[in-house]
């Protein structure tokens, strides 16, 4: 069977290699992994997750009456933290997800993405748009996820805007331009179905706890009461780890209705 992640990750060290507005990534800083989605849902085909946000200043959230606005309850004081990621000493800045099978079926046709590329452009063309998209939402400062520029020069609270759909066209016009090997990107020219008919399943590396994944989460903490006589709700407790290690990595075999664990344990796909 076809390890989809695992192609995807090869994918991106040639792509980093020849694209030069890429070059700073340290891809193994970076794991690939798989999410569950149908091919006819709704909903983002690949999404880049940051985990090196800081932890936020302390806060809570409140609820008033709706007739008097008078503050009826409120939670726990919280902060937000990001969990933490390692395989071996490494620690993971970024994780890149891709949702399987929506993925496979991509076409530059269905997309707007069409209009940035040549009308001959092949359809499986949206594939590396998407992939080149999430790795330049890497931010160079590893602060976050890359800023979006205005016109002006300042910083949109959005994560795209028309220049970045723009800047990864021309990616990924300039890096096929360099002559790639075909065999590193030969697989995106297949849908599910066409994947499964020639490698006879497609898997992909997923967390222990699919179908979620690391993710940020509230941390009650102790702060005086404001107003004592205020009903205090506690945060609900945590029911995901905080701390991952490559053996929360598993290989999953996925399917049009579901995915499967194959392994115990699974080669993580990183760089």
């Amino acid at each position: 069977m076809i390890n989809y992640t695992e192609r995807i990750a090869l994918l991106m060290q040639d792509v980093v290699r020849r694209t030069p507005r890429l070059s700073f990534i340290d891809l193994s800083e970076v794991l690939v992994f798989a999410r569950f989605g149908r091919t006819e849902a709704e909903g983002a085909f690949a999404t880049c997750h940051c985990m090196t946000l800081p932890e936020t200043e302390p806060g809570y959230y409140f609820w008033r009456d709706r007739t008097t606005g008078e503050l009826t309850r409120r939670s726990q004081w919280f902060v937000t933290k990001s969990p933490e990621v390692r395989v071996g000493l490494k620690r993971i800045k970024y994780l890149i997800s891709f949702v399987l099978p929506r993925f496979c079926g991509q076409s530059l046709g269905r997309s707007r993405k069409a209009e940035l590329y040549p009308s001959n452009t092949p359809g499986w063309i949206a594939k590396l748009d998407t992939i080149v998209h999430e790795l330049y939402h890497i931010d160079p400062l590893a602060s976050g996820i890359r800023p979006v520029a205005r016109a002006d020069g300042s910083h949109s609270p959005r994560s795209h805007g028309p220049m970045f759909y723009e800047d990864v066209a021309e990616m990924v016009q300039r890096y096929l331009g360099t002559n790639p090997d075909p065999s590193l990107y030969d697989f995106l020219d297949a849908d599910f179905d066409a994947l499964v008919a020639r490698h006879g399943g497609v898997v992909g590396t997923t967390f222990r706890n699919f179908p979620s994944f690391p993710q940020r989460y509230m941390e009650p903490v102790e702060v005086p009461l404001v107003d004592p006589l205020v009903k205090v709700e506690p945060v609900k407790p945590l029911t995901q780890p905080v701390f991952y290690t490559e053996d929360d990595l598993h290989i999953r075999h996925f399917t049009d209705t579901g995915a499967r664990r194959l392994t115990r344990k699974g080669r993580f796909c990183a760089a």
